[in-house]
């Protein structure tokens, strides 16, 4: 639950769009648009919009932790496969005015839900609050589902089920002072679940945003790419997906949408299927990192990816790291000592530096971290310093453009410090500042699954942050659940870009054959809380 005293920022699509372009979605299915919204985290909406624009969206605005744009139900399906910086889409169907309990319950009753959920099937509603009216997103939660239900038994006689670890229906609820909006979930699980890892590390970053940053330096698969405290895998597995095209929703059990009763499994099946735009990477990726059992996790993560032709994982403390022989790049983010730290928090970003300056040179290396005193350490000037939030922390991507001689010589001979594309991105800087209360620890009440790590808690607030982390989760896949998509043999490279198909049983994998990754797939479709994310974009 979340109080807030001003109305968050908004790109709102009108109540008399999502009325209009529901209305011509029902004439023509394929073709006609209607409002989506896709969520991601603070610092990455030029990133999700840029995906979008290249993904085909139409009327693409970017919000405050949200992208709102339009498309029609391939374009929905696409944006939950194959975007890597969104953590969820969500479907408009309603927006209205809600000065009290009483009006939202009037509201919600006018909507027709026999529409949406069929005979016999669940749903479950999370909520997001921030208005005095409404201080508890419970009981906005139950007031929605109170209002859902009564109409059935109205209409019917009968009520609908309502269960919260795998409903048929998911549904949102936006309360920004008395602004409600009320969508569809199409994605179901936060879409930073990919499905790749087998186990994990502490503290280890979203997959969402290592997507992000890796998108943010502009790299593409040019060169080779380093992470040199590659933890449990998760930035050198999201650049191989970037660097081979892959969409990361290719991994993922099951999408909202696919329980929804308008659900083209032949679209879905033909999107799912499409591997024309994958690619061939030349280059290589290397991850590093000084304790054994990360590399282990991280190499296992890898194989589950199936990428172990594109990523290599060794053992390798960042002090002994030498000038790689061919043109690299570096992302990287060490520890911050918040949740991880080190006997030496500055000594090691003093090797930092000392690696950069001497290791590397003739190559740019980006580093995302909290602590000015720790950038301090680093003792190189940055070239550019992005603001980008990695869960409750107000944290900072900065990139070192490293070269031999002064700044002078490198400019004359053509060198490139900052693009223009970065330096827009660092005047959102004043965003940033002025919601400084995003980053206040505070003690929490309600589960928040899509937060970063694994998972995030938050409480009624007067600012947006979320709070701790939980990060007792991993991803495991069962061996029965899953069919071998990219491959027939043994190994988990992925030789070549041949055919995949999608069975109906759900079963998608990415794993050998024989299950070596073992155990019953555990999914985490079990949110216990009202809201899913602090969401003070709509």
């Amino acid at each position: 639950m979340n109080n807030e005293t001003n109305t968050p920022e908004t790109n709102e699509v009108s109540t008399q769009q999502v009325n209009q372009l529901s209305t011509n979605t029902e004439g023509n299915k394929q073709t006609a648009e209607f409002p989506l919204i896709a969520k991601t985290f603070m610092g990455l909406e030029q990133v999700l919009a840029r995906e979008l624009t290249e993904l085909g969206a139409n009327n693409v605005e970017i919000g405050r932790r949200m992208v709102s744009f339009t498309g029609n139900k391939e374009m929905m399906y696409r944006a939950n496969f194959q975007l890597h910086t969104a953590i969820r889409i969500l479907k408009p169907i309603a927006r209205f005015k809600a000065r009290s309990a009483e009006d939202m319950y009037e509201e919600v009753r006018k909507i027709d839900w026999s529409k949406y959920i069929l005979p016999g099937k669940t749903f479950s509603v999370d909520s997001v609050v921030y208005s005095d009216e409404f201080r508890n997103s419970r009981f906005v939660t139950y007031k929605v589902k109170d209002a859902i239900v009564d109409q059935f038994r109205e209409k019917t006689g009968k009520r609908p089920n309502i269960s919260v670890a795998n409903p048929d229906i998911r549904l949102n609820i936006h309360i920004a002072e008395d602004n409600a909006t009320l969508s569809l979930d199409s994605s179901g699980e936060s879409l930073h679940r990919r499905g790749y890892r087998q186990e994990s590390v502490e503290a280890p970053l979203n997959e969402v945003l290592a997507a992000g940053m890796i998108l943010m330096t502009g790299w593409k698969g040019d060169t080779d790419f380093i992470d040199p405290m590659c933890g449990s895998g998760t930035i050198p597995i999201e650049a191989a997906l970037i660097a081979r095209n892959i969409s990361p929703g290719v991994f993922r059990k099951e999408f909202a949408f696919e329980k929804w009763p308008d659900f083209d499994a032949d679209l879905f099946d033909e999107i799912y299927n499409d591997d024309s735009q994958e690619r061939e990477f030349t280059h290589h990726i290397y991850g590093y990192d000084a304790d054994m059992k990360a590399v282990n996790t991280a190499r296992l993560n890898v194989k589950a990816a199936g990428l172990s032709k594109d990523v290599t994982i060794e053992q390798q403390d960042f002090k002994d790291f030498q000038q790689p022989s061919a043109k690299s790049i570096i992302v990287m983010n060490p520890p911050y000592g918040e949740r991880i730290s080190t006997d030496n928090l500055l000594g090691t970003y003093r090797m930092i530096g000392e690696r950069f300056k001497n290791a590397f040179k003739g190559n740019e290396a980006w580093v995302l971290s909290y602590r000015e005193e720790c950038f301090r350490a680093i003792g190189l000037k940055p070239s550019i310093k992005i603001p980008l939030y990695n869960g409750s922390l107000e944290c900072e991507f900065r990139k070192y453009v490293l070269f031999d001689g002064n700044m002078k010589d490198f400019r004359h001979e053509g060198g490139i410090v900052k693009t223009e594309e970065e330096k827009q991105e660092m005047a959102q800087k004043h965003r940033f500042k002025k919601n400084r209360e995003f980053k206040q620890r505070l003690d929490d009440e309600e589960s928040n699954e899509d937060g970063d790590i694994r998972s995030f808690t938050f409480h009624k607030m007067r600012g947006l942050g979320p709070g701790r982390h939980d990060d007792d989760h991993h991803f495991s896949r069962s061996k029965e659940g899953f069919k071998n998509k990219f491959r027939n043999n043994d190994d988990d490279e992925r030789p070549t870009f041949g055919k995949r198909k999608r069975f109906n049983n759900k079963g998608r994998s990415f794993g050998d054959k024989d299950n070596r990754f073992g155990g019953k797939g555990k999914r985490f479709n079990d949110r216990k809380g009202s809201s899913f994310m602090d969401d003070d974009e709509l």
